[in-house]
């Protein structure tokens, strides 16, 4: 009877009650603990089960290009980095309230560390990321146009809670480029938050752009 409510269970997609189930078999005193706490055991153990399955889709999905946390970052190398904001980037305040985060310096100094570092705690935290190069983004922008697909394109990354775009104006944008990025930054304005990462001064960013009243 016990094997086939296991089944049963796994046939209704309770993998994690199944296997608590069949744990809870193999051990000695489990009948000393009561029908409520043995069923919270089973509770817990598929709730568990879920979560994780559910993160590794979100980190699948996201593409990141390192397997960063926030927890791993060094603080002690001389890189102007301010561990209490980054902590409050943490609590993830500013993807509630779609805010966007420049992560800015020179080559080598894990810019992209940060970023996907970034993108892991929104994950953990249950939302939606891509990880995407600039320049193939825009390929990709390009490629969806040609192809006809120039909407749906734009329609899941307006719908991506946190976009993370690397190497930002590496090279000077065409006027297609600098289209279709005002596109993918104007329908993410209040919608969603994105970090740009890059090497690339500031005041430089007019320049690469392109055009002043897009940049």
């Amino acid at each position: 009877m016990l094997h086939q409510t296991v089944e049963k269970l796994r046939t209704l997609r309770l993998s994690g009650m199944a296997r608590a189930l069949e744990a809870q078999l193999t051990q000695a005193d489990i009948a000393r603990l009561s029908f409520d706490e043995r069923l919270a055991m089973l509770v817990d153990r598929e709730e568990i089960d879920r979560h994780n399955a559910a993160l590794a889709q979100r980190l699948r999905l996201a593409r990141l290009r390192e397997a960063a946390c926030l927890e791993d970052i060094d603080y002690r190398k001389p890189r102007g980095l301010d561990r209490s904001l980054l902590r409050s980037l943490a609590a993830g305040r500013w993807l509630a309230e779609h805010n966007n985060v420049l992560v800015l310096g020179k080559t080598g100094t894990g810019k992209s560390f940060i970023a996907c570092a970034l993108g892991n705690q929104a994950a953990r935290d249950g939302h939606s990321v891509r990880y995407q190069r600039l320049s193939r983004l825009l390929d990709e922008l390009a490629m969806g146009r040609a192809e006809g697909r120039y909407a749906n394109v734009l329609a899941r990354l307006s719908k991506v809670k946190l976009l993370i775009l690397d190497d930002w104006l590496m090279a000077k944008l065409t006027a297609d480029q600098r289209r279709d990025l005002m596109e993918v930054i104007d329908d993410r304005h209040q919608r969603g938050s994105t970090v740009l990462a890059t090497q690339i001064p500031l005041d430089c960013w007019h320049e690469q752009i392109g055009e002043p009243n897009i940049a």
